[in-house]
């Protein structure tokens, strides 16, 4: 057995849910990728038009309500009891939208409560609305349209003929424009500082399961468009050991244009994650920004696995995937006290204007995700 499999930093694995793949719901994604409205590359407005930090004010979260047994079994109920609860503790800051199916949206109702506002006239086919929700641009001066993805599944590991449609569904709800991004990925592959600067690994989005033929400065060029960037500063990665790829938002975050936050490992933790931490911290450490400034990167240390609630291989105890919404961050505590205090003290150096909420997520944990993984913000125009 190699360190990788012993837990201590697991991600979404391969094996982990059971993958519906299949030919139909490829064939869906394929289908949705030709009904673009436009692509953002070519948007007349895209040189005001920029995702901006995630720190902004918000005008609601959008979230996505799982309802699948075929890829949670018997995790269902304590990963629907995992998203009620982030939704729940969310809309007591900011609106929250839940994307329900019909036949579930009754049940959503009840577990998240009145606070929590469920439709049912977007499909899911589960809970990851970073990567499946689009992303929003505003131009500083009362703009705002949402860009898409291109989501196909991680690489065609799940099916995805409803979640390939929620960005657009979500756009259109919300009124706004929407346009397609000329390249594949999800929203946790990518972070962005608001400011021209991007950070994702090469193992999420220079891999031919999302973008087949697509060299890097290719795929660069179409990233910075859809996002309203110049520049982006890349991680290797972690190729094929989780369903992601190795996403960047469980690992690194931007603090603001110039400061970024990585979730260090153990100093006797040295598998492929641990590795690609220690990578990451350096190369932000010396980067510049889009305008040439220096970066900063803070560490946020990361729990002992031997200490923390869940002894499932599979867990994903990351506290640098939280979120930010209006007053507060939200994160996860995971059973190692120590560690746990130490996060929270360390998000709220970081966020002193913010109140720092820390939530029991364990299953949503043990099927490899955390609470950003798990929403999308819509930020204020």
């Amino acid at each position: 057995m190699n360190e990788r499999t012993t837990g201590r930093h697991a991600r979404r694995f391969l094996n982990r849910r059971a993958f519906l793949a299949a030919a139909a719901a490829t064939a869906a994604g394929a289908a949705v990728a030709t009904t673009a409205q436009g692509w953002a590359g070519d948007n007349k407005a895209a040189g005001t038009l920029r995702v901006p930090i995630e720190d902004v004010r918000h005008t609601r979260t959008w979230m996505a309500w799982p309802d699948r047994t075929a890829i949670w079994g018997r995790d269902l109920s304590g990963v629907q009891a995992n998203i009620a609860l982030i939704a729940r503790t969310i809309a007591t800051y900011e609106p929250v939208v839940m994307c329900a199916n019909a036949a579930s949206a009754a049940k959503a109702r009840s577990m998240c409560g009145s606070s929590v506002t469920v439709i049912d006239s977007i499909p899911v086919d589960d809970c990851w609305m970073r990567d499946t929700g689009p992303v929003f641009r505003t131009d500083g001066a009362g703009g705002l349209d949402a860009v898409g993805l291109g989501f196909n599944g991680w690489g065609d590991k799940q099916a995805h003929a409803r979640d390939a449609r929620v960005a657009e569904g979500i756009a259109s709800y919300a009124e706004v424009p929407f346009t397609r991004a000329d390249f594949v990925g999800e929203g946790g592959a990518i972070e962005q500082d608001g400011a021209g600067t991007l950070m994702a690994t090469r193992s999420s989005l220079v891999n031919k399961n999302r973008n087949p033929g697509v060299s890097e400065g290719e795929l660069e060029k179409a990233m910075c468009a859809a996002y309203g960037a110049s520049k982006v500063i890349w991680f290797d990665g972690v190729y094929g050991q989780d369903i992601t790829d190795d996403h960047v938002d469980a690992t690194s975050r931007f603090l603001a244009p110039g400061k970024a936050l990585v979730q260090m490992p153990l100093a006797s933790d040295n598998d492929a994650y641990a590795k690609d931490a220690r990578q990451q911290y350096q190369i932000l450490s010396t980067s510049t920004t889009a305008d040439g400034s220096a970066m900063t990167a803070e560490k946020l240390q990361g729990p002992d696995y031997s200490k923390i609630r869940s002894t499932d291989e599979n867990f994903l105890a990351a506290y640098a995937n939280y979120y930010l919404c209006n007053g507060a961050v939200i994160s996860a505590h995971f059973g190692d006290r120590d560690a746990d205090a130490a996060a929270k003290a360390t998000l709220a150096r970081l966020y002193p204007d913010r109140v720092i909420e820390q939530l029991d997520i364990d299953s949503l944990g043990t099927g490899g995700g955390g609470i950003h993984c798990v929403t999308q913000q819509q930020p204020v125009a």
